[in-house]
């Protein structure tokens, strides 16, 4: 999995250790919702049953560099 330094600098947040690289590859592969912002970064969700909550994962402009990942608690099933 491709990540920015970004990513590995949040990664060792408390909140955000213990999210699973598959669960995080989940969501890029399998998502329930899918938007791609302005600076052409795309954002994708999923839920994760084994967390109970919605994984959003961002990504840059070539769709498979992970930018970003974290519990999403704004996220709702559309």
């Amino acid at each position: 999995m491709k990540t920015t330094e970004y990513f590995g600098y949040t990664r060792n947040r408390a909140d955000r250790q213990y999210i699973k690289e598959e669960w995080i590859q989940h969501v890029i592969d399998n998502p329930e919702t899918e938007v791609t912002q302005s600076d052409g970064r795309i954002k994708k969700w999923a839920y994760i049953a084994e967390a109970g909550k919605y994984l959003r994962v961002i990504l840059l402009e070539d769709r498979e560099t992970v930018h970003n990942a974290f519990f999403d608690r704004s996220h709702k099933e559309k």
